[in-house]
């Protein structure tokens, strides 16, 4: 795996984490398989480039400047933005193949151990650990930029011009904090229409940059996207989020109907509509609109590589299940186990979904002011 230089890889710890004076740590954080049979070459690639960054921040610690760098490695939790265990391990030498190894290969920490005494985090990970790690850095005052998936290929969108990334973000979350609904159409296979209405009342939107200059956040990097938590219901007033959201999942069209925030049906006669019936039978959270979400980074000329990471930061995005750690109020609790809990983006760009096509987004504000944010996929208010 293609990697950063090392004076690189310290300017881009400096630039995402402006300095406070009470920095004195950074932990990198990295999950490990609990058996050989579910890991991958991915997977083992991103262990090994977050046990080499560790190395080559440890040896520059003093140019960031910081006291310490650790790699804490855990047991994967099995799914995206599920809880992390209570425990990971401190590792100084090489990473291990399984979690079974996690014992011989570093000392025990508890996780609110860590999070107590570190103040940066990255987290190349299998499975995200944004949600958990936004819930930790707000009560610990952390700063974490998680980085679930990273590959080589994401190199590039830690090189752009942040500063306009900035700009673009700030810009739609502006509009999203002011708007009270969105009203997103869509178009199937070029002929057939779908509409879904996002209720966004009682909400504020947030803006993800790839920068963390204030204590107590966190969020993904690379990054450049403004998204919100649409309403769920919990201010005594039904969500009026409804309609139709079209899903392609491995070449099949899922059509979701949306009542009240919640996907209630799956339709569809494939393999991958059957599976999304058996899917909100089995977990009704996952239904959840949990994220409306507009990324800015195809504007900059990158291409998605597969990796929800980098690829829902190119465009519009709508995301199923876990939100509370968005804003929204569906949290772990709601799902049946704590590898069931997920938060899931689809993904509305051509190259990811070839049948769905963004007709048209318009905001709604209170006054009845409409604004068309965007057209054909493109945005029409940079």
């Amino acid at each position: 795996m293609t990697t950063l230089a090392p004076e690189e890889l310290v300017s881009l710890v400096r630039s995402v984490f402006p300095r406070f004076a009470t920095d004195r740590a950074l932990a990198i954080l990295v999950d490990v398989p609990r058996d050989a049979a579910s890991d991958n070459p991915a997977w083992r690639e991103r262990r090994r480039l977050a046990h080499e960054w560790r190395v080559l921040l440890a040896a520059r610690k003093e140019e960031i400047p910081l006291a310490e760098v650790k790699l804490v490695a855990y047991a994967d939790v099995g799914s995206n933005n599920a809880d992390l265990p209570a425990d990971g391990f401190l590792v100084e030498g090489a990473m291990p193949e399984t979690a079974a190894e996690l014992e011989r290969a570093g000392e025990q920490a508890s996780f609110e151990g860590v999070f107590a005494s570190t103040q940066l985090f990255l987290a190349p990970t299998e499975y995200s650990t944004t949600a958990p790690l936004k819930v930790a850095a707000r009560r610990f005052r952390f700063r974490a930029a998680t980085m679930p998936g990273f590959a080589a290929a994401m190199i590039p969108a830690l090189r752009i011009d942040y500063g306009e990334v900035a700009r673009r973000v700030d810009a739609l979350k502006a509009r999203l904090d002011e708007a009270d609904h969105a009203d997103v159409s869509f178009v199937v296979d070029g002929k057939s229409g779908c509409d879904i209405h996002f209720d966004l009342r009682h909400r504020s939107a947030h803006a993800s940059s790839g920068r963390f200059p204030e204590a107590g956040t966190a969020g993904n990097l690379p990054s450049g996207e403004a998204y919100i938590v649409p309403y769920e219901g919990e201010a005594g007033v039904a969500s009026l989020t409804s309609g139709t959201l079209p899903v392609e999942i491995d070449g099949d069209v899922v059509l979701f109907a949306i009542q009240a925030n919640r996907a209630v049906k799956a339709k569809g006669r494939g393999a991958a509509a059957r599976a999304e019936r058996a899917r909100l039978a089995a977990e009704p959270a996952y239904g959840n609109m949990a994220e409306l979400g507009f990324g800015v980074l195809a504007d900059f000329g990158l291409e998605p590589i597969g990796e929800i990471l980098l690829d829902e930061k190119l465009g519009l995005h709508v995301a199923f299940g876990r939100s509370e750690h968005f804003g929204g109020i569906v949290g772990p609790d709601e799902f049946s186990s704590p590898s069931a809990v997920i938060h899931l983006d689809r993904i509305y760009i051509p190259q990811v979904q070839p049948r769905v096509a963004v007709r048209e987004v318009i905001l709604g504000y209170p006054g009845g002011r409409r604004e068309i944010l965007m057209a054909g996929g493109i945005y029409t208010i940079f």
